[in-house]
């Protein structure tokens, strides 16, 4: 098997820069062999720094970096001249990325604009020189206040993907497929399960120009939240989902059961997930006549819109467009969170 160029979960030991040391320095000049103290500040380590990358949609440059250490500030010098500040390592991320402290598990920042600037590990202050010291009564002080040593901490950087609509779904519901009718993404559909192995994201036209963004994620099986089959490594993307649509295909021996099941693994994993607004979409409807759908409808939940498609004849498929986008924009029309 080929590898993935999506890679959303790294981590990576990283070390601010300490500062430089202050100099301890008299003026000695022709005239003046006895001056006072000179000695500069030292200058200030570099940051750790993460940055909002709109152009990224993966961690994957980051996927064989081990190590990151800033640079150590200069040291004062004679003449009250400061030490240069080194340089800040700007770790590029793409937007909807966090980072965590994998010692203790603390959220250090979270990436949600493009060109955001989040400081994981502040560099040392440099030192003061000896100028700073002189007092009237030690009025040649001889000594300098050294540079503060940088920090470090092993950190783990994870993408969450940030989609308008994500696709929630036993694996062979039809989500690939569908993306690839809606939009230009074209992800691997086959007939077996697990056919789609990371999240693929995909730009829906919608009417008067508009559009929208759908994530199709890697299909859930029961016991997900435990981490079985793929498990925890994607039902975080379906945190940063602003709808979640939900596809259970008609052939299913009790779409109602399967909704609860999916929906189940989303409540033990979040239950925050279930504030979200959701949708259930009966796909491959191709399969059903019309009275096969009138008899299935009333046994749905109640408290979620519903809606029969399929991606092969383009059935209802401008509706499921319509229903999303009244969700997105008006969701206190919507009823959904049942």
């Amino acid at each position: 098997m080929a590898t993935s160029n999506f890679v959303d979960y790294v981590r990576i030991f990283c070390r601010s820069g300490d500062g430089g040391s202050g100099s301890v320095h008299f003026r000695r000049e022709k005239y003046i062999p006895f001056g006072g103290p000179d000695g500069g500040d030292g200058g200030k380590g570099g940051d750790i720094v993460m940055v909002g990358n709109a152009q990224m949609w993966t961690l994957l440059h980051l996927r064989y970096t081990r190590h990151l250490r800033a640079e150590h500030g200069g040291n004062g010098a004679g003449q009250q001249r400061t030490g240069s500040s080194a340089p800040d390592i700007l770790i590029q991320v793409p937007l909807g990325t966090i980072a965590r402290n994998n010692e203790t598990g603390e959220m250090m920042g979270e990436i949600i604009t493009e060109g955001q600037q989040i400081v994981l590990l502040h560099g040392g202050r440099g030192g003061q020189g000896n100028e700073h010291f002189k007092t009237a009564t030690n009025q040649a002080p001889k000594f300098a206040q050294p540079g503060d040593e940088g920090l470090e901490a092993s950190i783990v950087f994870e993408l969450k993907i940030l989609a308008d609509v994500g696709l929630v779904g036993f694996p062979n519901a039809g989500k690939s497929t569908l993306l690839s009718v809606l939009s230009a993404a074209r992800p691997e559909i086959a007939d077996y399960p697990f056919t789609t192995l990371v999240p693929n994201l995909g730009m829906v036209a919608y009417r008067n120009q508009q559009s929208f963004v759908m994530a199709d994620i890697p299909g859930i099986i029961e016991g997900a939240h435990e981490g079985k089959g793929l498990g925890l490594r994607f039902l975080r993307h379906i945190e940063r989902n602003s709808i979640l649509l939900f596809m259970v295909p008609a052939d299913a021996d009790d779409i109602t059961k399967q909704y609860q099941i999916l929906l189940n693994e989303l409540r033990q994993y979040n239950p925050e997930l279930l504030d979200k607004q959701r949708i259930l979409a009966i796909s491959k409807s191709d399969m059903l006549d019309e009275d096969l759908i009138s008899e299935i409808a009333p046994s749905l939940p109640a408290s979620i819109p519903h809606i029969f498609i399929s991606s092969i004849t383009n059935y209802k498929i401008m509706e499921l467009k319509d229903l999303i986008w009244r969700s997105l924009n008006m969701p206190e029309n919507v009823p959904g969170k049942g």
